[in-house]
């Protein structure tokens, strides 16, 4: 079950709540409705037959900051079992100071955390013109955060390089919807332990 915005009210109750809470690359930036990876996600989940009601509350252009202020609403409202928290990448873009993307990113898994659901923290690599002293701190952020807070870190893009030309928009920051599959297979093994726990019914481990 795959529902846009910010309503569960058609979830069962036997099902898994998974709240994807993101920024442009988990919004579908630049592609049509149903190519982004999270639709993907839904596909597969209802095609196995998974008890999954998924929520995908990802706006293009967020912020850790942003996210942190909207995030106790959101997790209200959702009531979400497992969290898939892919924020962080715009602070990089921006150049915005270690130190705030790092406690940013630390409240928001106590929060989830605070919450009741698990944690799939996902980091996004910088290019590497942004130097090698920031992309490696910006990493260091999410790893730090991860191990602090014993929470699973999916490092993203990492999964997918190198890509083709023709899987990335012209922009040279997000991906096609050709890219879209790789993305949800570098995410599938970090997030189908998630999905299992109460779901009393087995993950294919590929899709079909």
């Amino acid at each position: 079950m795959f529902l846009l915005g910010f309503s569960l009210l058609e979830a069962r109750a036997e099902d898994r709540r998974v709240l994807v809470f993101g920024d442009s690359l988990s919004a579908g930036y630049g592609l049509q409705a149903g190519e982004g990876w999270v639709a993907l996600l839904a596909k597969r989940t209802e095609a196995a037959g998974l008890p999954v009601a998924l929520v995908n509350a990802s706006i293009s252009g967020e912020t850790t900051r942003g996210g942190l202020r909207r995030l106790g609403d959101v997790l209200a409202r959702q009531e979400p079992d497992v969290v898939i928290l892919e924020l962080g990448g715009n602070d990089g873009l921006r150049g915005y100071p270690i130190e705030q993307i790092h406690s940013n990113l630390s409240e928001m898994v106590k929060a989830i955390k605070a919450a009741g659901a698990e944690v799939l923290l996902v980091s996004i690599p910088l290019p590497p013109n942004y130097g090698p002293r920031y992309v490696k701190a910006f990493q260091g952020a999410f790893e730090a955060v991860a191990a602090a807070e014993a929470v699973r870190l999916l490092p993203f893009t990492r999964s997918l390089l190198p890509l083709n030309e023709d899987m990335m928009q012209a922009d040279g920051i997000h991906p096609t919807a050709k890219a879209q599959p790789l993305m949800l297979e570098a995410l599938w093994p970090a997030l189908a332990p998630l999905l299992q726990t109460g779901a009393g019914k087995a993950i294919p481990p590929e899709t079909p």
